[in-house]
């Protein structure tokens, strides 16, 4: 028995490696797709709008998906485990190795990036003495760029720390700096607008970073916990119909607080922001029926487990989505006619 048992460790071997590389080569690819959305995304979405770009858009766009992911996956991550304890049964405490740390770190980049720019009076610095760093201080920009810096350092301590649940205090911290920075003080009921853009932002890395951590949790658990997985996914699936009701609820209202009603259709093609809002609308329906399908096969399938298939390609397509997001921060936002 013994021979038989290790030609089929050999042959089993490369199956293994062979799967391996694969998983690898299409994350890699998603990566550079996401990637390429913020940087040749600007161009496509001002052809013909005869708006002007603010200099740097597509790097900026990029740094904003890399900030936004690096919310989504620690927001995720503490999301989930706290859903994994209310699961009967379900070993909550083995759970994915925590990406957490080299989030903190890419977010860390990003927001520098980010600060930079605002401390270069929102102009791409070229060296270092085009920055004036001290005047960070001066602005609320770049008080808030400021914040976002720091809270991505405590952010990665806590996540190195004994007590990973702290992650929560910079991560809303992060959250309610994007909410402010979105909307300034010369807008018209900023802090109305500032209230929509952090419950949006919230529910979005909630929903997209935790869809993330339960496929994750899935496959760690798919030979001792099947079941305990399939029933995760459920409780994630039924408070994630929670979080699209609010997402789309929060996305209505500040659309029509830039963009009044009698215009919408008009700018969703003639201007930036709205082809760009557009492109996101569509990525979201697509991952609602992902979803819908995903839900119809735990409930109804022979299997619970194969409604991993549509909620793999959900997360696909809600990587797109933060792209798509982060761009739309870029883009001019559209005139009120």
């Amino acid at each position: 028995m013994r021979p038989t048992a290790d030609a089929g460790g050999e042959a089993g071997a490369p199956r293994v490696s062979a799967a391996s590389l694969q998983r690898s080569v299409t994350v890699l690819a998603l990566v550079a797709l996401a990637a390429l959305i913020p940087l040749l995304g600007p161009s496509l979405a001002l052809d013909g709008t005869g708006e002007a770009a603010a200099p740097g858009v597509g790097g900026i766009a990029f740094l904003r998906t890399v900030l936004f992911a690096a919310v989504c996956v620690p927001a995720g991550e503490l999301f989930v485990t706290r859903l994994a304890r209310r699961v009967p049964g379900a070993p909550w405490q083995d759970t994915p190795r925590s990406w957490a740390p080299v989030s903190a770190a890419a977010g860390f980049v990003a927001a520098l990036g980010l600060a930079s720019v605002v401390a270069t009076g929102n102009l791409v610095p070229r060296r270092l003495s085009d920055m004036d760093i001290g005047g960070l201080y001066q602005s609320r920009d770049g008080a808030l760029a400021l914040l976002e810096v720091n809270a991505f350092v405590v952010l990665g301590l806590c996540a190195l720390s004994r007590r990973p649940g702290t992650q929560v205090w910079p991560l809303a911290a992060v959250a309610v700096a994007e909410a402010l920075r979105a909307h300034p003080t010369t807008e018209q009921s900023p802090l109305i607008g500032s209230g929509l853009t952090l419950v949006h932002v919230t529910c979005a890395a909630l929903w997209a970073g935790g869809l993330l951590y339960v496929l994750r949790t899935l496959l760690r658990w798919r030979s001792s916990a099947p079941g305990e997985g399939a029933a995760l996914l459920g409780l994630y699936a039924r408070v994630a119909a929670v979080l699209l009701a609010a997402i789309t609820a929060t996305g209505v209202c500040s659309t029509l607080r830039r963009m009044p009603p009698g215009t919408v259709l008009d700018q969703l093609t003639t201007t930036a922001y709205g082809r760009t809002l557009l492109a996101k609308v569509l990525l979201v329906v697509v991952v609602a029926v992902l979803a819908l399908w995903a839900r119809r096969r735990l409930r109804r399938a022979a299997d619970p487990l194969t409604a991993y298939s549509p909620a793999r390609a959900e997360v696909v397509v809600l990587g797109l989505v933060v792209a798509v997001s982060a761009l739309l921060t870029a883009v001019p936002v559209p005139i009120r006619w």
